[in-house]
């Protein structure tokens, strides 16, 4: 409400709104026009007589056909900022950072140009503080879970998995194989469990950086998909923002996993690189393509990414194949820009 007051006291300072600035530069126009016809009219030895003859005709015609050209060129290039302004909201989408409106040499239009450009600025921050908050709650409520898996449900399967040891020594013959294959089903579920809490809390990330994270992520990947990584990991990677690790992690760790649940592929290969100016994180792989661009995953990844300035693009043909970059910029010393 702050930000909304001050524009309104500029205008009320000045006496007159962007409503009166536009009448009052048409009325401006108008009136030239009108007045440099009648100048060249009054000045030219063209007269018209009490009843117009048919030779007089012409000279009527055109000189009012010149008067309705000049109005409309001058009005149509004093009026032409409004066609980049109509054409900028209608590019703007909240998922995505829009183009600022130039100002400079608008005259009378600039206080609605100005007024556009803060409404841009002031919802591009709101997101950034909305998303910033849900990014947090939603890592804080990861970090929950796994801890109830890991000090609960962990605790509680191995304690089971200790007293099923127990049992089997004293178990008869004929039990004793139900009684292990119990035991590793339960032994399976152990490392299930820890799977999750280690894929919902990268400890890794935060204790040894963004390589080892996304090496580990791979091999989980591997691991589990079957599939190995092709890793191309820059090792003077220094570290980065934690805000800007964890994106990239996340982003790599949901790449992986909609590889595994829909694309069908073969062969995985990611990157991660960095240079004075930015940090890339590239996934690419082999299989079916067509990704759902607008999808809850992908728009996810989207959102991740503009919460630390970054880009991130999705190229999936329909005729096989994906792509995922991100592109984080940051300055020389690696931190996040």
């Amino acid at each position: 409400m702050t930000t909304l007051a001050a524009p309104r006291k500029r205008w009320g300072r000045r006496g007159r709104t962007p409503v009166h600035a536009l009448f009052r530069r048409v009325c401006v126009i108008n009136g030239l026009v009108f007045a440099l016809g009648t100048l060249v009219l009054a000045l030219s030895p063209a007269t018209v007589s009490a009843r117009v003859r048919l030779t007089e005709l012409p000279v009527l015609v055109i000189g009012l056909a010149v008067i309705l050209a000049a109005n409309a060129f001058l009005l149509r290039s004093s009026l032409a900022p409004l066609d980049a302004l109509i054409a900028s909201m209608r590019r703007v989408d909240p998922p995505h950072p829009a183009n600022r409106v130039d100002r400079s040499g608008n005259g009378d239009l600039n206080d609605l140009i100005e007024t556009f450009n803060a409404m841009l600025d002031r919802l591009e921050s709101e997101r950034s503080v909305a998303g910033a908050a849900a990014l947090a709650a939603q890592e804080g409520e990861r970090q929950r879970i796994a801890r109830e898996l890991h000090d609960e449900i962990g605790q509680s399967l191995t304690v089971a998995l200790l007293r099923l040891k127990g049992v089997v020594d004293r178990a008869p013959e004929p039990l004793r194989e139900q009684v292990c294959d119990a035991q590793e089903t339960v032994r399976a579920c152990l490392d299930e469990v820890r799977g999750i809490a280690r894929r919902l809390r990268p400890d890794v990330l935060e204790d040894l950086g963004l390589p080892s994270a996304i090496n580990a992520l791979c091999h989980e990947f591997a691991r589990t998909a079957g599939i190995t990584v092709a890793r191309d990991i820059d090792p003077d990677l220094p570290r980065l923002d934690p805000d800007v690790e964890l994106v990239c992690y996340r982003i790599a760790q949901e790449s992986l996993t909609n590889v595994l649940r829909h694309a069908g592929a073969d062969a995985v290969a990611l990157r991660l690189t960095a240079d004075a100016d930015a940090v890339t994180v590239r996934i690419t792989d082999d299989g079916r393509g067509g990704a759902v661009i607008d999808g809850a995953g992908i728009r996810g990844m989207g959102e991740r990414a503009l919460l630390v300035n970054g880009a991130l693009t999705v190229d999936s043909p329909a005729r096989g194949g994906t792509e995922v970059r991100l592109v984080i910029p940051v300055d020389r010393a690696g931190k996040d820009s």
